[in-house]
């Protein structure tokens, strides 16, 4: 009896680490249903941190990269060399690993955040990088960063 209760719980905490399944199409919404209408272009974010903590707004970005462990975070084009960290607020939801490569609008929160090394490094571990890659983040990294309580897909 022992072993079956160990092979369940096994077997259900496998398939709870995994991404949402789903293609991510244009309508798709991820937390709370968002309204594109009235979002900033992710690219004018900067600038609006430079003054203050932090934002509560609703942009429009690319998604670069999708947590392929949990679809629990996901990186986002700023402009061609620096990009943005979104989590979910409350880890109340997750994303679908189709949701890469796909324009969305995220209401939320923006703020710069000093990211320690070993936060880094779990991230990294969750992308699935190599030893190698994960062994070369020394460095804390200041980024922006966003608390997302909900993604819709736009394009």
């Amino acid at each position: 009896m022992k072993r079956i209760v160990l092979a369940a719980a096994l077997f259900s905490t496998a398939a709870i680490a995994q991404p949402p399944a789903g293609d991510a199409k244009p309508g798709d919404s991820y937390g709370e249903k968002v309204n594109p209408a009235g979002a900033i272009a992710i690219a004018e974010i900067p600038a609006k941190l430079a003054n203050t903590e932090s934002i509560d707004t609703k942009i429009k970005a690319k998604v670069l990269d999708v947590c392929p462990k949990k679809g629990c975070w996901v990186s986002l084009a700023i402009n061609d060399s620096t990009t943005a960290f979104v989590k979910m607020k409350d880890y109340a939801f997750f994303t679908p690993l189709a949701l890469k490569g796909k324009t969305v609008v995220l209401d939320g929160k923006a703020f710069v955040k000093t990211t320690s090394v070993s936060e880094l490094r779990h991230y990294a571990e969750d992308a699935k990088k190599s030893p190698e890659e994960i062994a070369a983040i020394t460095e804390p990294k200041k980024e922006i960063r966003f608390l997302a309580n909900g993604i819709t897909v736009v394009e």
